[in-house]
């Protein structure tokens, strides 16, 4: 019986790929063709339309890498096939590769109409359904060529990821121009082996069921005449019509399966080629949908809706129709699919504001769940976040992709920092790419593990990444499945009706408590170091821009920049995508986004030097003034100076260093009656003593901002992963060209060289703050290298705090568990924190993100443990940039001990918000304060809808249950607590000139004030 089966798969292998798919196009005839090949970047529609075409024949090459070109086609449809189905059939010279990987086409009416795309598996355009004969064609196919970047294995460095460096040679053979008979009998016949074929496959050997099926393959290849098989088609599937009419069984899994084409935003192709990638799926999608009644597509990311708004409102148009009708689904309500580990919180919350905002103003559609199928692990602040936002449900597949541990669940309630929950989905089927093929639909219902308790999962069905969607092929095998025995039942779902049966069927699912961290792609927090400044630095200067604009708006009567901040939010936002921010996109994205926060930066000054002019008197007035103002954008007072306003600096004012002296041993001290610093002849910070305390910082014998540099080639993932392994081998940079004082005598400069790169350092210790600072310039030129920078600290602790967004998390400082050993690479925003009961240390820093700990322990004269935190500062992957971060890179962190967390939630929020001195001659008081320093104000804005409500958002930052109180420099004449969208919840009461507050442990509140 093995031998039986195995022939009959083999055979069946040979005649569907020899003989039945080949005659579903049993006639064919050439189209005319001819091309005109775009110099530069892509032309609108009409000009392609109407460049000059010249004649192009099947077999010629076209195409360099990032070029466009326009064919045509055209032919006359032959009189003898009168009454039959015809197709053009355009192969514009694909490989077997998924869609989105290489060449791409839009096909055209002559009218500019949009028809469909065009991938590897999808290169049909139905002509007729039952044509007259004698029909005129006329085609026009807007062609990308774009380059193939990646064939996974091995991940070869290549120069095409940029037009910049990219050759000019074609890359692409056009390989079929045809007008064709669709034979849809023989279509069928196709769709019924490939399906009756993969489900025998999966079933048990000894399985009665997988012996029908086979016995029925049998019959069916004995009935094809291989010499005439339309002729044979119909009687070949009347063989299987009942292995295929045969019920599913009533216990069976149910799939829900949602038409999708996860695209992204950016990654092996740039930003201007994903608009055209969503115009090509969106048109493919809504054509489908044309034909096909029962299916349904769900789209997410309403930056990719507005492109499709702003530069094909042709497209738009049928979208927005399909929306009306409820089967083109907008899902997720975020701006992009974005990262959820490295944005702010202030950011993260935007993306909700925005994402839904758009979908609600254009289709009036309020989305329910969070789509984010392909983000490099989750952050615990997510679950608040999503229901503040207005949503109720989270759906993601990436954490299969985990190398240690398998997740426990598919469907459970997610809990996050705050104590807030959400209803979860990680569909079973392992993929948000799924062709809903046999072994797909297998894999999903043997894998769930909820059995028992709930059956019922989530299929995202469609060619995604580099867009494609959902084919006819797709339909046909859900069709065949909805109640097939031996298979899931499978049917097209919206994914709100999804959540809604799996809940009511599985209220009381687990519970998972924290992030959802990934095993997986941990160096993403280091990568592109210049793009992850940009972002943190764009981030804090919105703050700025919106908090010194509004407080200008309402002190002063300056004109509020709504549209400005609206277009630079939904700008960073767009760069936040699991793709650009996490550094995992080819050399032209990174090199658009560092030029695109330059430009970012700019425009957010300009507001900034503006909206203070406006308040502190300062316009047209020159640094040499008779005053100058000293403003605090941070959210707790700072050296006299207020939270989130300003003062008016004496003569002679602003922060002092503290003077470098020679040490006896070699080297400087620092000392400023709160820390007394040795630095070595080395350059290297020996000793870090907190003089209230008594205490050594460093842990005994080591030394700190010590700079170490390992091998760095990961297994698989080059811009993408770490392995552990790279800690087997560390090189220590400890020689130092140059250990001096620093021209001014108030700090140290330390100078190294290693391999091709150099690193200058200013080691400096402000008068009156208990804080190390370190400012460091790399001019980096390594390969496949990772430099950390490691603070061996002489403190015993089991966990270390991380910031996170509002809030912060705790991770093991050791490795107990799989899980625990699996963290050895995360995520802090800008701060860590390590302490024993009564002290502790921080370490803040101003853009980077990725850091480890681990824990030694000491014996002997010096026993104890050693701690020691390590910020990763630069990678070299060579792929899918082979230049990555080379040049010149600057960095701010600073050790801080002696530190609480409130200290070093304060300490980290001045290092990336630092005073401005500006020009004027009077202070600006703060349009809001709050009177606990566990309240930490976010967010400072006038309300987005432009009525002139000032909107504060704040949040507890320490853990625990806060009150304060929240006073207005402006009479209020309503407050209301509202979610992120700007929309009221709940009324407040003014008591005594203020509105009282209770906070939850890392709650989120946000307050619209209306003013008198």
């Amino acid at each position: 019986m093995h031998n039986d089966r195995a022939i009959t798969e083999a055979r069946l292998t040979r005649v569907l790929e020899e003989r039945i798919r080949p005659a579903v196009y049993p006639e064919s005839v050439p189209l005319d063709v001819s091309v005109w090949h775009a110099s530069g970047e892509p032309v609108p529609v009409e000009e392609g339309l109407a460049a000059p075409r010249t004649p192009i024949t099947v077999g010629e090459r076209w195409g360099p890498a990032w070029g466009t070109s326009w064919f045509t086609v055209s032919g006359t449809v032959p009189a003898r096939w009168a009454g039959r189905t015809v197709e053009a059939v355009l192969d514009l010279g694909f490989d077997e590769n998924m869609p989105g990987f290489q060449c791409e086409g839009l096909v055209y009416r002559p009218d500019g109409s949009p028809v469909k795309g065009l991938n590897p598996r999808n290169q049909w355009v139905r002509v007729g359904e039952r044509v007259a004969g004698g029909e005129r064609v006329l085609l026009h196919v807007e062609a990308a060529s774009n380059p193939v970047i990646m064939d996974y294995h091995p991940f070869v460095p290549t120069e095409l990821g940029d037009r910049e460096t990219a050759d000019d040679a074609p890359r692409y053979r056009l390989a079929r121009m045809d007008l064709a008979v669709f034979d849809r009998t023989v279509w069928e016949l196709v769709q019924d082996l490939e399906v009756l074929g993969q489900l025998m496959t999966e079933l048990p050997v000894d399985s009665p069921r997988r012996w029908e099926i086979l016995r029925a393959i049998e019959r069916t290849l004995d009935t094809v005449d291989l010499q005439d098989v339309g002729g044979t088609a119909e009687r070949a599937r009347g063989e299987l019509a009942q292995v295929l009419s045969a019920p599913a069984h009533a216990s069976a899994h149910r799939l829900s399966a949602v038409g999708h084409s996860h695209i992204d935003s950016a990654w092996l192709w740039p930003l201007r080629e994903t608009v055209r990638k969503v115009a090509r799926t969106a048109s493919n999608m809504t054509a489908l949908l044309e034909d096909e009644p029962d299916f349904v597509y769900a789209m997410s990311q309403a930056q990719q809706f507005a492109w499709i708004k702003e530069h094909r409102p042709e497209v738009y148009a049928r979208v927005k129709k399909a929306v009306a009708e409820g089967r083109f689904v907008p899902v997720g309500g975020m701006w992009v699919e974005s990262d959820t580990n490295m944005p702010g919180g202030e950011a993260l919350a935007r993306q909700f504001t925005h994402g839904k905002r758009f979908f609600l103003e254009e289709f009036g559609i309020e989305t329910e769940e969070v789509w984010l199928p392909d983000t490099f692990g989750y952050s615990a602040a997510l679950p608040q976040l999503v229901r503040l936002a207005g949503a109720k449900w989270f759906l993601t597949q990436k954490i299969s992709w985990s190398q240690t541990n398998t997740f426990p669940h598919h469907t459970f309630w997610w809990e996050g920092l705050d104590g807030t929950r959400v209803f979860t989905h990680f569909p079973p089927i392992d993929t948000y790419n799924s062709q809903l093929s046999g072994q797909e639909v297998a894999h999903a219902a043997r894998n769930f593990r909820e059995k028992g308790g709930a059956r019922r999962s989530l299929a995202p069905t469609g060619w995604g990444d580099g867009g494609g969607g959902t084919t006819r092929e797709m339909l046909a095998r859900a069709k065949r499945l909805a109640d097939l025995e031996g298979s899931a039942r499978v049917g097209f779902d919206k994914p709100a009706a999804f959540f809604e049966k799996a809940h009511a069927e599985y209220p009381h699912a687990p519970v998972w408590v924290g992030e959802l961290y990934l095993e997986l792609h941990r160096a993403t927090l280091t990568s592109q170091a210049r793009t992850k400044q940009g972002n943190r630095r764009s981030e804090h200067l919105l703050r700025e821009a919106e908090l010194w604009a509004a407080t200008a708006a309402v002190r002063a009567g300056f004109p509020y920049p709504y549209e400005r901040l609206d277009r630079l939010w939904k700008t960073v936002l767009l760069h936040q995508f699991h793709d650009i921010l996490p550094g995992t996109s080819i050399a032209w994205v990174h090199r658009e986004a560092a030029r695109t926060y330059a430009e970012v930066a700019a425009e957010l000054e300009a507001v900034v030097s503006d909206a203070l002019a406006a308040l502190t008197g300062g316009e047209g007035r020159s640094e040499g003034g008779p005053g100058t103002v000293v403003v605090n954008a941070a959210p707790h007072v700072r050296d006299g100076v207020p939270a989130l306003g300003g003062v008016l600096e004496p003569t002679g004012g602003g922060g002092r260093l503290t003077a470098a002296r020679p040490r006896e041993s070699g080297g400087f001290e620092l000392d400023n009656g709160l820390l007394r610093v040795g630095i070595d002849g080395r350059g290297l910070v020996v000793s870090v003593v907190d003089l209230a305390a008594g205490r050594e910082t460093v842990a005994p014998g080591a030394a700190a901002n010590l700079l170490q540099l390992h091998q760095d080639f990961p297994n698989m993932w080059d811009a993408w992963d770490v392995d552990p392994f790279y800690r087997n081998t560390v090189t220590d940079l400890t020689d130092a060209e140059v250990v001096e004082a620093t021209a001014d005598g108030c700090g140290v400069r330390v100078v190294r060289a290693f391999g091709n790169s150099r690193v200058e350092q200013r080691l400096t210790l402000l008068a009156g703050v208990r804080r190390l600072d370190v400012d460091t310039e790399v001019d980096w030129h390594e390969t496949e290298k990772f430099l950390k920078a490691a603070f061996p600290l002489d403190v015993h602790a089991d966990r270390v705090a991380a910031e996170t967004q509002f809030g912060h998390l705790y991770r093991p400082t050791h490795a107990n568990t799989s899980w625990d050993a699996a963290k050895f690479e995360a995520c802090a925003h800008r701060f860590v924190h390590l302490a024993e009961p009564g002290w502790g240390v921080a370490l803040v820093n101003d853009s980077t993100y990725g850091y480890d700990v681990s824990r030694t322990v000491r014996e002997g004269e010096h026993a104890g443990t050693t701690t020691t935190l390590r910020l990763s500062l630069l990678r070299a992957p060579r792929f899918p940039d082979p230049r990555t971060d080379q040049g010149t890179h600057r960095f701010r962190y600073a050790l801080v001990p002696g530190a609480t967390v409130a200290d070093a939630v304060q300490e980290g929020y001045r290092v990336n918000l630092p005073e401005r001195r500006v020009p004027g001659s009077s202070g600006v008081e703060p349009l809001v304060a709050v009177g606990n320093e566990a309240v930490v104000v976010s967010a400072v804005k006038l309300a987005d809808d432009g009525g002139g409500d000032v909107v504060v958002r704040l949040y507890e930052s320490l853990g625990g249950r806060a009150v304060t109180r929240l006073t207005a420099a402006f009479p209020v004449a309503e407050a209301s607590v509202c979610d992120l969208l700007e929309r009221p919840v709940s009324t407040l009461a003014a008591e005594d000139g203020g509105l009282a507050l209770s906070l939850r442990p890392f709650e989120i509140v946000t307050l619209r004030l209306r003013r008198a």
